[in-house]
């Protein structure tokens, strides 16, 4: 699974369908960002059946049909909205736009699957509540960074299982490659992609919510910083936030832009968390400069201490347990509290720091 592009980092796995054909019809929109096939490769392999495609592009669309020919493109996402076969949209549309679109989908009646971060303003995300309430609609965020990574999402089991005992801290290091000749131009305006907090903070206070088991949190500390591209003013390529749970479990994120061209990955991602009664640590995408570079879980508790290979190609749980809450009204996949919790702790991580460098420009 391992390459150096995570704009383009799709993983694939065992399909395990909760459904028959035909039973959960999905659609595919705004192909902005590259995680759509990711969307698209989770939701096909949990048995869902992808109808129509939709982008204001249309070399997207053929690149994306020749992946997914079976989806029917059209020119018109409104279609879409009037077709009362479909379930739920998916869409990975700019950051900015995530919202508007989404908010149109609830109102068309159906089921909304953005991908991260789903909102760039904290207005947004309110707009986004109310429409919930108002529409019964579910609002959900493809969190990639657990509900598509094996490591990631096994570990979550075992702390979820008792393995270390109530969690104490989680710690976080989330390393990117900038990539940054192949990237769109609203990659580097902030009032379109909202911040590296914002952006891919939301994945770390996401995963920090879920570890700990907690329902909400409080930003200690943020900053975010541009230290090696003044050629491109708006973009953060570092961040770093500290947060406290409503259970006082800490949790520190780093989240930057410096992952070395001689990485074979696009990020040596990894997560740390230690309980009362163990530790854990997670190497979520590939286990540097080893031959066999599978995903690890390593944990030491009161009896042992061991390592975990985890196995690739084995289904991801989080898109069959969707499709289902989608079709029978549940929310075991993801509640949308926790979604919204994690994109406001990010989001007001991403004002406090921002908040933070204009005061110091000031003085």
């Amino acid at each position: 699974m391992a390459q150096k592009d995570g704009m383009t980092f799709a993983p694939t796995g065992k399909a395990k369908p909760v459904v028959k054909e035909g039973e959960f019809v999905f659609a595919a929109a705004y192909l902005d960002h590259g995680h759509i096939k990711g969307q698209t490769n989770g939701l096909l392999e949990a048995g869902g059946t992808l109808k129509y495609v939709y982008d204001y592009e249309p070399a997207r669309i053929e690149a994306f049909i020749k992946d997914y020919p079976q989806a029917k493109p059209v020119d018109d996402f409104q279609r879409i909205l009037d077709d009362p076969e479909v379930h739920l949209v998916a869409a990975a549309a700019i950051p900015s736009e995530r919202c508007t679109i989404g908010l149109k989908v609830m109102d068309a009646g159906k089921d909304y699957f953005t991908d991260k971060s789903p909102f760039t303003t904290l207005d947004q995300l309110e707009a986004a509540r109310v429409k919930v309430l108002d529409t019964g609609r579910k609002y959900m965020v493809y969190y990639s960074e657990r509900l598509h990574n094996l490591a990631a999402y096994q570990a979550g089991e075992l702390i979820k299982n008792g393995a270390v005992g109530r969690v104490l801290q989680v710690l976080i290091l989330a390393p990117h490659r900038l990539n940054k000749g192949n990237r769109p131009d609203w990659f580097f305006d902030k009032d379109k992609y909202g911040g590296i907090l914002t952006d891919i903070g939301s994945h770390q206070l996401e995963q920090f919510l879920y570890y700990t088991g907690t329902k909400d949190a409080v930003v200690n500390f943020a900053r975010v910083e541009n230290f090696a591209n003044p050629d491109k003013p708006g973009l953060d390529d570092f961040g770093e936030v500290s947060a406290t749970a409503s259970d006082g479990a800490s949790c520190y994120c780093r989240i930057d832009w410096f992952t070395p061209d001689g990485l074979s990955n696009w990020g040596d991602g990894r997560v740390f968390v230690i309980g009362t009664d163990g530790y854990i640590e997670v190497r979520k995408y590939f286990d540097i400069a080893r031959s066999d570079s599978t995903p690890r879980i390593f944990i030491a508790d009161g009896d042992s201490e061991r390592e975990i290979p985890v196995d690739s190609e084995e289904g991801f749980p989080f898109f069959g347990m969707l499709i289902l809450d989608v079709l029978n009204r549940t929310d075991n996949a993801m509640t949308q509290e926790h979604a919204f919790k994690a994109a406001e702790l990010s989001l007001q991580a991403q004002v406090m720091a921002e908040r933070h460098n204009a005061n110091s420009a000031e003085k």
